[in-house]
């Protein structure tokens, strides 16, 4: 087994203060309705409206939680400046991916991602591939299929974000504070021996659906 990965105090003081100000700008609260938190691998998949999504899910799972559970985000966004890179690579130890979409190359894609459930930690993952307009949920990428299928252990959990694309509107750079919140739903079945990957994504699609407003 790999050995964890060591995090500054740096790192751990930064990720503590971001999670305030997450809090404190957005007034974010995370209710656990269908499942309660826990160290066993999932992976954790939400509407994507904002670039503060994965960090206000991040920032509301507990703090002994949070090393191992990984966001997953776009390399071209998120690799831009040194201090996003630090942000990325040290505080939320996230993982990059390039945007292909459903291409050849998706193995590729999807390795370093297979990578983190090797290791029975969690990802916090946007199936919609880009962002939205935070009313209506866009059709699924197959990643989160393959994921299942490949590991069929973790557990696959939908979160509903509310409010994220108006506290920080798509091309603004300034934050709006609304009052927003994260809805942790129940788990998905496992994955049917005789499901296509088209139901499978339906049916992750409505168990997000279900839990909005």
């Amino acid at each position: 087994m790999d050995k964890p990965q060591r995090i500054s105090l740096l790192a751990k003081g930064m990720g503590m203060l971001l999670s305030f100000t997450c809090r404190l700008l957005t007034g974010v609260r995370t209710r656990w309705v269908g499942c309660q938190p826990t160290i066993a691998s999932r992976i954790y998949y939400a509407n994507h409206s904002s670039h503060l999504d994965g960090l206000v899910i991040w920032a509301g799972l507990p703090p002994l939680m949070r090393h191992a559970v990984h966001p997953v985000a776009a390399k071209d966004y998120w690799d831009k400046t040194p201090f996003r890179r630090y942000l990325v690579n040290k505080v939320f130890r996230a993982v990059l991916i390039d945007r292909k979409g459903d291409g050849p190359a998706k193995e590729n894609v999807l390795a370093p991602l297979e990578a983190i459930l090797a290791k029975s930690e969690s990802l916090i993952l946007f199936p919609e591939g880009t962002r939205g307009d935070g009313e209506e949920l866009s059709s699924f990428k197959s990643g989160i299929y393959h994921l299942s299928k490949k590991y069929p252990n973790v557990e696959v959990v939908p979160v509903y974000l509310e409010n994220l694309n108006r506290v920080l509107p798509k091309g603004s750079k300034l934050v709006v504070p609304i009052i927003c919140s994260a809805v942790v739903g129940q788990p998905l079945a496992p994955l049917a021996e005789e499901e296509s990957k088209a139901e499978f994504l339906q049916r992750a699609k409505l168990a997000l659906e279900e839990l909005m407003p």
